[in-house]
């Protein structure tokens, strides 16, 4: 090869050109030769390569070859075949030049450290997509995992180099960053946080991508439509994003709404708010008008049956405060239970109940308790609405007033 390398210089020598001047042209000679056989090589080489892997994609099932293909893997491993052939001629081409030849030898090694870099972050990008594709892998935050194996990457090809560059033995390189190391943490302290808090969210399942979460410190309050090694980002309702620190997700409080996503309802509690003074034992005139009311016809007649049973066993007639007696709250109260019982878009199976909260300073709270079959948001504001309209239309038939500020009239309030 020594000898093949200096033909021209031979040659040069041979016909009276000084030695000198025969090594320069000898070495562009070369150099040229070089560069023009390592272009022809690697478009032979890339061009090989891409019909022999798009073949084995059309032959293959899977669309990992077609992703490799995608993100223009088997072009960057082509480029190692003229890079091979480089690294093995510099040395002779640079023979009398040895000061160049290590320059060239260098170049060429960081050369290369660029190349395995590319190669690598094709090789992942495909990966990432490819785990993409899978169901059950398509909440989890594989672009978290994705980058650190980049950072990664990166950080050994960074040390290669200054190795390279400083001619250090890689492993004494590698025990002296044991120095550097707090400075290291704290210029990534975010990424380190970041990928710690990757894993858990990722190992507890406690967010997946198309979850609905609301992360009031942050404003965020929609759809996780990505998962970064740093962030998460909601799409939030009024379709725009926000941005949070992934690590938040295990430091700070949230609520994910994938609850109720999964189950068989959307939760329905909201309380009507009633004055104090309308409350009143109902007159046997008032029993008789509400049993006109055939939701509840039947519980009057059955409660009234055991109160007069009640009273006549203690002797106690027409006396209302030493006997039992119905009131038209708690009338009203059973009323809206029965109406929510039947109500075509209540989930039978789940929870329902009315029940009576604490007096507040704003009347007696009388709040409903159910889940709705139809979990999207605008129909369960629908039948919210639906079910209260009918509630605020009908409590004057029980002789009852809601409370509104200043005096009478109407409040609502939802928990």
């Amino acid at each position: 090869m020594k000898k093949t390398s200096h033909w021209l210089y031979d040659l040069l020598i041979s016909k009276g050109l000084s030695d000198t001047m025969a090594m320069y042209i000898n070495v562009i000679a070369l150099c040229i030769l070089l560069v023009l056989a390592l272009l022809i090589v690697d478009m032979l080489s890339r061009k090989i390569l891409r019909k022999v892997s798009s073949a084995i994609a059309v032959a293959s099932k899977t669309r990992l070859d077609d992703l490799f293909i995608d993100n223009r893997v088997p072009r960057r491993v082509g480029h190692l075949i003229p890079f091979t052939i480089a690294y093995l001629t510099v040395p002779y081409i640079f023979q009398d030049f040895p000061e160049i030849q290590k320059v060239a030898i260098i170049f060429l090694q960081l050369l290369a450290i660029v190349l395995i870099l590319r190669i690598a972050r094709a090789f992942l990008n495909s990966l990432k997509s490819y785990f993409k594709t899978k169901p059950r892998l398509k909440d989890k935050p594989i672009d978290s995992y994705i980058q650190v194996f980049m950072i990664f990457a990166w950080f050994v090809g960074v040390f290669l180099a200054l190795a390279v560059i400083t001619k250090i033995n890689i492993l004494t390189f590698l025990a002296g960053l044991g120095t550097i190391s707090a400075v290291i943490i704290l210029v990534f302290r975010d990424t380190i946080l970041g990928f710690v808090a990757s894993i858990q969210v990722a190992t507890n399942d406690i967010v997946r991508i198309g979850d609905w979460i609301t992360f009031e410190k942050y404003g965020a309050d929609g759809d996780v439509v990505e998962i970064n090694l740093a962030t998460v980002k909601v799409q939030n309702f009024d379709k725009t994003i926000t941005t949070i620190p992934t690590y938040a997700l295990i430091s700070d409080s949230f609520k994910n709404w994938r609850g109720m996503n999964d189950s068989d309802g959307r939760r329905i509690k909201r309380a009507l708010y009633i004055k104090q003074d309308s409350i009143k034992f109902l007159t046997p005139e008032d029993i008789q008008k509400l049993k006109k009311i055939t939701l509840i016809s039947q519980y009057i007649t059955h409660q009234q049956e055991k109160i007069e049973s009640s009273n006549a066993s203690l002797g106690i007639v027409d006396d209302v405060i030493n006997g039992r007696n119905l009131t038209n709250i708690g009338v009203f109260r059973k009323y809206m239970e029965t109406y929510v019982e039947h109500h075509t878009a209540i989930n039978k199976d789940m929870m329902i109940m009315t029940r009576q909260l604490a007096p507040t300073s704003q009347g007696i709270p009388l709040e409903v308790y159910c889940f709705s079959s139809d979990k999207r948001w605008q129909n369960y504001e629908y039948i919210m609405a639906d079910i209260f309209d009918h509630f605020l239309a009908s409590i004057s038939y029980f002789d009852l007033t809601l409370f509104e500020l200043p005096s009478t009239g109407v409040y609502i309030a939802e928990k």
